[in-house]
């Protein structure tokens, strides 16, 4: 018999002894049953899938659909499922899964296929279905690289050689289904049979994906048409494309070669063209309907301030005088500043914004009075003010920057024609293969990391707790409203994990394996590892990246 070892399930708060060897799906067996099956382990605070054998004393929390870790599970789980299926229905296509999208989906395109009919959907999804009935054993192998590189040549699958043959490793991991093979970059579900809710319907210039959500586990909701955001990715996607780096095994390779510094400069003429362009629109408007207050939104680390900046720079050659506005100094003081759900003070909502002074001052702005402009303490939490009033000529631009800069609630007053409207995010548009897209969640949370810790002091376990509480925000207060938007501006540069990866790493290796934030953080490290380092010297000190990393000439 087998030396045992004690273990301790948080998810009934026993202990019990098992025998050393023991995989994580026997100790499921024996749990009472839990409303969502069990897709994976928290194992000391790193998550595990469930053929995961235990060797010594461990605490664990087995994790469903519910938690932000389960529902990444199933998610890699389903494409790897839509692999199989795209594969048998079309063994000549490629597929790929292009970004989210809202409520669960997940926009994809197959290569040659220009449009999905309602039938080519349908029969999709029943040979996923099929898939799902077979209930398909998923396991991870680790084997010699090279056998990888050949199992991988067998189906064709150039871009995860790529990434492969730019991140040299003796030995790499594989997942395998039947008969299919692949790498998701994370945890998978045991087998095929736990994906129960799921459709595939045509979006766009392919199909979407419709998976349930961590909030609403046991519904499918169609994605609300976004077309402005579709339309920014396959711009972008396009562009990358073309110009030979569409993904990161790519840009490894272009980085080795001693390329990163022109791909610097592409990149950010690539940005400064995409100004250029909003700058033109804006006095276009503001000749044809008399706009002048131009409105910023966009999810947090989205680069609004630097581009706001950048754009205020173009509107001067074009002969303007735009005058800029933090909608955060229009805070109201801290004491009055609503709580969200667990009693902390929650920025995100509409009303921590003083909207009555806010609008007043606007108004008056507009018809050319001078007015005192408040300035937001942050430590102090309270309202002081510009010594000089602020006051616009007719060739003034106001721009305000804000998360709420497209709500219809936040300007009531402005005639809706003397409006223009931007909604900047970072859309990441390379990916780590055609089937791992990367999340432009992960890009923004590296850039808030790196900025926080620079100039507010917060360590990684500070911003690691605080990000779920911001996504929420965004969900409720931004989200909704950015097809509002005149014009969406794509703010990521295409090489930027691979600048922002050292700044990342040693602020992510603080975090103690003690507290549930450390697997996030060994997360991220594991995502981080894929890219090599590009030192940030040739990044211009206007580029949106000096607002996280530095060095910026800007003043914020």
């Amino acid at each position: 018999m087998n030396p045992t070892i004690r273990v301790i399930c948080e998810n009934n708060q026993s202990a019990f002894e098992v025998e050393m060897g023991t995989p994580l799906m026997e100790l499921v067996a024996m749990l009472p049953t839990p409303p969502y099956p069990y897709l994976a382990a928290m194992v000391n605070n790193r998550l595990k899938e469930l053929a995961y054998r235990i060797y010594r004393p461990v605490t664990i929390r087995f994790v469903d659909i519910t938690s932000f870790q389960g529902i990444r599970v199933l998610q890699r789980t389903a494409w790897f499922i839509l692999q199989e299926a795209v594969r048998t229905l079309y063994p000549d296509h490629r597929l790929h899964i292009r970004h989210s999208l809202s409520d669960g989906g997940f926009y994809c395109e197959v290569d040659g296929m220009q449009r999905f009919s309602p039938e080519q959907a349908e029969a999709l999804a029943d040979c996923m279905r099929k898939i799902v009935a077979e209930n398909r054993p998923i396991e991870r192998k680790r084997m010699l690289t090279s056998e990888v590189r050949a199992r991988y040549a067998e189906r064709g699958f150039t871009d995860k050689i790529e990434l492969l043959d730019s991140r040299p490793r003796l030995y790499s991991s594989i997942h395998t289904m039947g008969e299919g093979v692949g790498y998701f970059y994370g945890a998978l579900a045991p087998s095929s049979g736990y994906l129960t809710c799921f459709d595939v319907r045509p979006y766009f210039e392919g199909f979407q994906l419709l998976l349930p959500t961590r909030t609403a586990p046991d519904t499918l909701q169609a994605s609300i048409p976004q077309a402005k955001m579709t339309d920014v990715f396959k711009e972008y996607q396009s562009w990358v494309g073309m110009m030979g780096f569409p993904t990161v095994g790519a840009i490894n390779q272009r980085t080795r070669a001693g390329e990163a510094g022109a791909m610097i400069k592409v990149g950010e003429a690539f940005h400064e063209r995409k100004f250029a362009l909003i700058a033109d629109a804006i006095s276009r408007a503001y000749e044809e309907r008399n706009a002048r207050l131009v409105l910023i939104s966009g999810p947090s680390s989205s680069g609004k301030t630097t581009s706001s900046k950048r754009l205020a720079v173009q509107l001067g050659v074009l002969g303007f005088h735009p005058v800029l506005i933090a909608l955060d100094d229009y805070f109201v003081d801290r004491d009055k500043t609503p709580r969200d759900k667990n009693g902390d003070y929650d920025y995100e909502a509409l009303e921590a914004v003083d909207l009555a002074l806010f609008n007043d001052h606007l108004q008056r702005l507009i018809r050319g009075e001078a007015v005192e402009i408040p300035r937001y303490d942050f430590i102090t939490g309270r309202r002081q003010w510009h010594e000089k009033p602020l006051q616009l000529d007719e060739r003034a631009i106001l721009i305000v920057e804000g998360i709420h800069g497209l709500n219809p609630r936040l300007t009531p007053g402005i005639p809706e024609e003397q409006k223009f409207r931007i909604y900047i995010s970072c859309f990441t548009s390379v990916a780590m293969d055609n089937l791992t897209r990367i999340a432009t969640t992960d890009n923004r949370l590296l850039r808030r990391l790196i900025r926080d810790y620079r100039t507010r002091g917060n360590d990684a376990v500070a911003t690691l707790t605080r990000w779920a509480s911001v996504r929420r925000g965004e969900e409720q207060h931004i989200f909704p409203y950015q097809e509002n938007a005149d014009v969406m501006l794509n703010s990521s540069l295409f090489y930027e994990i691979s600048v922002l990866r050292p700044f990342a790493e040693s602020i992510l290796r603080e975090v103690p394996d003690t507290i549930p934030e450390y697997n996030e953080a060994q997360r991220l490290l594991q995502f981080l590892d894929n890219f090599i380092p590009i030192p940030p010297d040739e990044i211009a000190p206007t580029s949106i990246l000096r607002e996280f990393i530095g060095g910026s000439t800007f003043k914020y």
